[in-house]
């Protein structure tokens, strides 16, 4: 391992076997005890189904992760994302020696703190205080390090009215900002975080990632960060991992992990099925597609792109109207477009300048409504598709970023 890596897996699979685990026969137990202290696999294990809950497959074993390999480097912030069931917790789980892996292993330097589920590491019956010294002392830490810490660790958690009631009265939020504290002020040299921040409100998951950047950036510490919110992957991690059925889908610069897991989690068009709608208005497709009428994950900025609506009209509405709306995959909007509903007219195509949208991954958001009166159908989150800066001006400034639109401004 070299010397700025801090944190390298190699070929980590883990296994479950599903429904009652059996005893097996003595001399089944002692041929698995030899295999164990030779280092090798089990004999009588069986091979076994993907971690694909999409599948039917009657086998009893299931992998939950399957040949992950990477390397982090010591004051890194790496990304882990994927769809619910892909395999983030086990890895984290493993990396935080919380379970073994079947096979593999991973080799790593200095302590490591995890943070992985709601009061993980935490004994409900003994104070926050005393479970802050109960985690030092976990890490390795002596008494006097661990006070050295107490009073920044109490005061980042809010929790100083609190501090001395045992911890199986605190909501679950308090618990996750205490251990969120202990993990991050204790400096271990890799800093282990699940979801479990969704739990904190907004303004302490705000000071959470400062915090986290601080780790990082000014103490060069490494940070392994799982989420579904994509907006602090992108603003945290500066390199991710996409896993999929419990395997590595791709690593790399986390724009394009996100981007890639944005275009395979949204459909890239929305049709609905042909079964009757009784809505006075409803939608019956949606899709957005380059001149060519091609449907595509990628556009080029120099590149029109189009959104074709075709709609569905049971009883016309007076002064109803089409509204779209373009926004980033954080969930911030871009620009949105309203048009009035022709009663004879089903088919309304919305066209993108060229060099108007910058560098990013978009999706669509549509209503159908009065304004301010009457919803009749909506759609959230359909058609992903990405921008590339291929020709734009601002290619030459690299990575800069310019923000969401490339603006016709005229400068006097």
């Amino acid at each position: 391992m070299s010397k700025d890596v801090i944190l390298k897996v190699e070929n980590i699979s883990k296994q479950y076997r599903l429904g009652t685990v059996g005893t097996g026969t003595i001399s089944h137990d002692f041929n698995r005890f030899l295999a164990r202290i030779r280092g090798k696999e089990d004999p009588y294990l069986k091979i076994g189904a993907s971690n694909n809950r999409a599948s039917k497959s009657t086998s009893e074993y299931v992998w939950a992760l399957k040949d992950i390999s990477f390397e982090v480097k010591r004051g890194e912030v790496l990304g882990i994302i994927g769809k619910n069931g892909a395999g983030k917790s086990t890895l984290l789980k493993i990396l935080s020696k919380v379970t073994g892996p079947t096979t593999g292993s991973i080799k790593s330097k200095g302590r490591i703190a995890s943070l992985l589920e709601v009061g993980t590491g935490f004994h409900p019956e003994m104070t926050g205080k005393e479970n802050i010294f109960l985690n030092g002392a976990i890490l390795g830490m002596t008494k006097k390090e661990i006070l050295a810490k107490l009073d920044e660790i109490v005061s980042f958690s809010g929790c100083e009215r609190y501090i001395n009631t045992p911890v199986k009265r605190y909501s679950s939020g308090m618990k996750v900002r205490l251990a969120f504290a202990v993990a991050a002020h204790l400096e271990p040299d890799i800093l282990v975080i699940d979801e479990v921040l969704a739990v904190g409100d907004a303004e302490f998951q705000k000071k959470a990632i400062g915090k986290m950047q601080d780790i990082s950036g000014k103490d060069g510490r490494t940070v392994l960060f799982v989420s579904h919110d994509m907006g602090s992957i992108k603003r945290l991690c500066t390199k991710s991992i996409l896993l999929n059925n419990g395997k590595i889908s791709n690593i790399g610069e986390t724009e394009n992990i996100v981007n890639e897991y944005l275009a395979i989690n949204a459909p890239l068009n929305f049709c609905l099925s042909k079964t009757e709608n009784k809505k006075e208005l409803y939608f019956k497709s949606i899709k957005v597609y380059d001149d060519n009428s091609i449907t595509k994950e990628s556009y080029a900025c120099s590149e029109y792109i189009n959104i074709e609506v075709e709609i569905g009209i049971n009883k016309y509405k007076e002064n109803s109207s089409l509204f779209v709306i373009v926004m980033q995959s954080n969930e911030s909007r871009v620009f949105s477009a309203e048009k009035l509903i022709d009663k004879n007219r089903y088919i309304y195509k919305l066209r993108v300048s060229k060099f108007f949208l910058a560098k990013g991954n978009y999706k669509l958001d549509s209503y159908l409504h009065i304004p301010k009166t009457e919803r009749f159908d909506t759609l959230l989150s359909v058609c992903s598709f990405n921008v590339i800066d291929d020709l734009s001006p601002f290619t030459v400034h690299g990575s800069f970023n310019h923000g969401v639109v490339f603006g016709d401004f005229e400068w006097l």
